[in-house]
């Protein structure tokens, strides 16, 4: 299933790979560098999925999940991060609790993307628990 995505994330070279990874799946990918972009560009256009880093400058991930649950209810949300804690909560598992559909740890393989896109875009699929 083709999917309409928009990955939000501030380095330029992760924001590159998941591009091609998905772009070589049939998917239409646009990007942003933080969420406060991300957000701005999502009042000028629709997406079926948002991947969001969390750790990110301007605006981060744990805010724009918020804000997306908010304003854009029926939109997928990816929450991806490399960092797998911060000195007091695991990043992933709170991004989950504010209503991320589905996480991801760096560094993830293609297939790994696929399947967590794939169960974004399954209407059947619960969301991961947290």
């Amino acid at each position: 299933m083709m999917a309409r995505v928009l990955i939000i994330d501030d380095e330029q070279r992760v924001r590159s790979a998941v591009r091609q990874m998905l772009k070589s799946g049939g998917h239409e990918v646009t990007e942003a560098s933080h969420g406060l972009m991300g957000m701005n560009m999502l009042k000028q256009m629709s997406v079926d999925v948002v991947i969001t880093d969390i750790f990110m400058p301007v605006q981060d991930g744990l805010q724009t999940i918020r804000e997306l649950r908010k304003s854009h209810p029926k939109t997928k949300i990816l929450a991806i991060s490399g960092s797998e804690w911060s000195e007091t909560y695991d990043v992933l598992h709170l991004a989950g609790k504010l209503g991320a559909h589905r996480v991801l740890r760096k560094p993830f393989t293609v297939a790994e993307l696929e399947t967590a896109l794939s169960q974004c875009l399954d209407p059947a699929a619960p969301r991961q628990q947290a």
